[in-house]
């Protein structure tokens, strides 16, 4: 990144960004995660420091702990998939788009993981173009 921002600047940009996430370190530690009160998948507080295994339902468990494995080993740089989730108090089903991202510093170090959510329903719906403050 070019520059830096101060914390409160930060930490409004990313609660703000149309993107859930969840940092998990290189010994699959919870992080942190972002907009806590919206989330699409919640989770309590006291997951923060647990195994990021405690997060997942067990029928992904297995594909989760591949991902990481080889994101570890540099084999995968990003995995990405999308489901149909019921959302809302209509329970209407929209598109979910979940990213997991290689975390390394400039050396190379493997520092961790990046999980980012989406619900991009609206984002398929687009077609055209619109312009800046049309």
């Amino acid at each position: 990144m070019i520059g830096k921002l101060p914390d409160d600047v930060l930490n409004a940009l990313l609660e703000t960004i149309p993107i859930e996430f969840s940092v998990v370190d290189e010994n699959d530690r919870v992080l942190g995660w972002n907009k806590n009160e919206t989330r699409i998948f919640r989770r309590p507080p006291g997951i923060v420091g647990r195994d990021v295994r405690n997060c997942h339902p067990k029928k992904s468990l297995d594909k989760v702990e591949q991902i990481l494995k080889e994101m570890k080993e540099g084999k995968r740089d990003k995995a990405s998939f999308w489901i149909d989730l019921l959302i809302g108090e209509n329970k209407e089903k929209h598109k979910v788009l979940i990213q997991y991202f290689n975390l390394r510093n400039k050396d190379g170090k493997y520092l961790g993981c990046l999980e980012a959510t989406q619900d991009i329903s609206d984002i398929q719906k687009i077609s055209g173009e619109k312009r800046l403050l049309d």
